[in-house]
């Protein structure tokens, strides 16, 4: 499923029309976005909770050149499935 596809099955399930869904969705996953960037972690009760982890800077290897590289400190949103959500899908 995309983005599309997302807003398609909001508006038919919640009998909206399709610009209000795509507001709705969208107005989700601003309010995911936002929490993470203040590095709080989005927690949905049987759904699953969405968190910020932290990388640490390393040092790599250019595979073509041999020479080592730095990587840069990042970080990277992770999505942890609730225990609903696992149940429903190992069905």
């Amino acid at each position: 499923m995309n983005k599309a596809e997302l807003i398609d099955y909001v508006a038919e399930q919640c009998d909206l029309p399709k610009a209000k869904a795509q507001e709705a969705v969208d107005a989700v996953f601003e309010g995911i976005t936002k929490t993470l960037k203040k590095g709080d972690d989005a927690r949905f009760v049987g759904f699953g909770t969405f968190s910020v982890s932290k990388r640490a800077a390393t040092t790599g290897r250019n595979p073509r050149t041999g020479e080592s590289i730095k990587i840069p400190a990042s970080k990277n949103a992770k999505f942890k499935a609730g225990k609903e959500l696992k149940d429903a899908v190992n069905k």
